[in-house]
């Protein structure tokens, strides 16, 4: 392991004693299988929005070059949103690199869990995976708040 290496795992277990002793409202995170390049997260819906009372999980995988390249974020359990797919995808500029992408090194597992939470909140139809679901999310925001309420209630995790 090199020195980089070194370092970007000694950052990784700072992040994650960090997660552990002070976790955002409504952020779980823990390793999977002891290894620091995966990790497991659940976020809990936020209130006042159509996730409310769900759980959510998404799988987290770290590169060998972590921070200096963003984690592979995805949803494990199917949510119904504009900006992810019916794969677990999210289209979220932080997790992507510049130019296209806003991830920068100082950005971190928690501050971009924290913002993932927020997207429930705040969908962007401008940048949709789903066209679909932006679309009625844009046009007939009351069934798309139904619809998403549904879905978060068929997938509640025990």
């Amino acid at each position: 392991m090199d020195r980089f290496q070194s370092a970007a795992w000694i950052r990784v277990k700072k992040e994650l004693e960090q997660l552990y002793s002070n976790p955002p409202t409504g952020i779980k995170v823990q390793t999977k299988d002891d290894s620091l390049h995966e990790l497991e997260a659940e976020i809990t819906g936020p209130e006042d929005s159509p996730y409310e009372g769900g759980r959510f999980l998404l799988s987290i995988q770290l590169p060998s070059r972590y921070p200096l390249e963003p984690p592979q974020v995805r949803f494990m359990t199917p949510v119904y949103h504009p900006n992810i797919d019916s794969s677990g995808r999210i289209c979220f500029d932080a997790l992507n690199l510049p130019p296209k992408g806003a991830w920068r090194p100082c950005l971190n597992i928690s501050s971009l869990l924290v913002s993932i939470r927020l997207l429930l909140v705040e969908a962007n139809p401008e940048d949709a995976l789903m066209a679909d679901i932006a679309e009625e999310y844009r046009k007939n925001y009351s069934l798309f708040m139904k619809k998403a309420k549904e879905s978060t209630r068929q997938y509640l995790i025990p």
